[in-house]
């Protein structure tokens, strides 16, 4: 039995973002009884209970950490408890064959001495160095400094980087080539089967009602209410577009200083087409959304292989996606592909509104071809597998 211990996500089932949505997954989609999956969820001061530490589900052993502090130190503390409580599992269950997986760079100045705990244990370490973290705006000089030496130390040490874009692989192959890192190109998933509510089902149906959108007839995105995700080109853009349709965010976007800058410089509240609709964490009444949505805009420039684009590919016919690598080595032929250079999107969303239902229905073949092909949750859990068990 090889017994895979899973650190950094916020745990399952899945109320978040990319890694808690693929351990979700992973969990479910499992196939060999050879493998058990262990993982590890963050839990505050609140809601933690001492007697209740450990449980199941699909078919994993999931076991609590109380969150330490409320900051944004509070994941560095979360990933090493978890490693801690891991270890002491393997000893007391006298574990032998297993392999602690840790997802993002966050705890690169203390993996040196847990790593050789683990390799004393008889265990390998794996890590997921996600996307450019270092590069996100959020984070201040000092934090991003922090993270890049993070990074340079996790992949000093892992027995193994899982990078689930190819083009997050070739740059720590180039920039840490000194530590010769091994690497294995493992990309994300999204799931291909269409929403199980129907148009008219009443959740539906209050929802597209709740904000006077039609089925349609919008242009939507999804994701982290950030600057790198290029909300500021996108809504620009958008407000100076001809487009009758609206366009609609999914997004946390309430007390974030983008939504400042365009509440009071852009004036968007003026503008009725644009809809911040909040959250939502509903994934079948997500499915439908973007099921109905008239195409889906993709902003993000940083990072690997998004979630949000995948699941836009395999459920939008016409996906406008932000020029850069990582997203054109997902998206390919099925997508149309835009900069902030001035006026481009808008120009592109004119010939969106204006294209045939062929032209559309061609790209959405398109799209939906690179997810059955190459990113399905089933296609994902079967490398995995493979790599666990060799």
């Amino acid at each position: 039995m090889k017994h895979v211990f899973i650190v950094g996500s916020k745990g399952i089932p899945t109320k978040y973002g990319g890694f808690e949505t693929f351990v979700d997954k992973l969990t479910e989609y499992k196939k060999s009884d050879q493998i058990q999956y262990h993982v590890s969820a963050i839990q505050d001061n609140d809601d933690y209970n001492p007697d209740k530490v450990t449980y199941e589900y699909n078919g994993a052993h999931c076991f609590n950490i109380k969150q330490r502090i409320n900051s944004a130190a509070k994941a560095i503390f979360y990933d090493v408890d978890s490693i801690k409580f891991s270890l002491n599992y393997i000893k007391e269950n006298k574990i032998e064959d297993f392999v602690i997986y840790v997802l993002a760079c966050r705890i690169g100045p203390y993996i040196r001495k847990y790593k050789r705990k683990i390799h004393k244990l008889g265990g390998k370490l794996y890590v997921n160095p996600d996307g450019h973290e270092w590069k996100r705006s959020k984070w201040n000089k000092w934090i991003r400094r922090y993270w890049k030496h993070s990074e340079k130390k996790m992949v000093k040490h892992a027995d193994l980087l899982i990078c689930d874009s190819q083009g997050i692989e070739k740059y720590i192959k180039t920039e840490y080539k000194k530590y010769n890192p091994k690497t294995l190109f493992i990309p994300y998933g999204a799931e291909t089967s269409p929403s199980t509510l129907a148009d008219d089902d009443p959740k539906v149906v209050e929802w597209f009602e709740k904000f006077n959108i039609r089925y349609g007839q919008y242009y939507l995105m999804v994701g982290r209410f950030v600057p790198e995700n290029n909300y500021e080109t996108v809504i620009k853009e958008f407000m100076k577009s001809d487009t009758k349709k609206d366009l609609v965010i999914i997004s946390d976007h309430e007390n974030t200083p983008l939504y400042d800058l365009f509440t009071n410089e852009y004036k968007i509240s003026d503008d009725h087409r644009i809809k911040l609709v909040g959250s939502l964490y509903d994934q079948e009444l997500l499915k439908k959304i973007r099921e109905n949505a008239y195409a889906y805009i993709h902003g993000h420039s940083v990072g690997g292989t998004n979630p949000s684009l995948l699941e836009s590919l395999a459920r939008t016919d016409v996906n406008l996606v932000y020029d850069v690598s990582f997203n054109k080595e997902v998206a390919k032929d099925g997508a149309i592909y835009w900069t902030e250079e001035y006026a481009l999107l808008r120009n592109i969303i004119k010939r969106c509104d204006e294209a045939s239902i062929d032209k559309r229905y061609e790209l959405g073949l398109q799209a939906k071809a690179r997810i059955e092909g190459f990113y399905t949750w089933d296609y994902i859990t079967d490398q995995y597998e493979e790599l666990f068990l060799q």
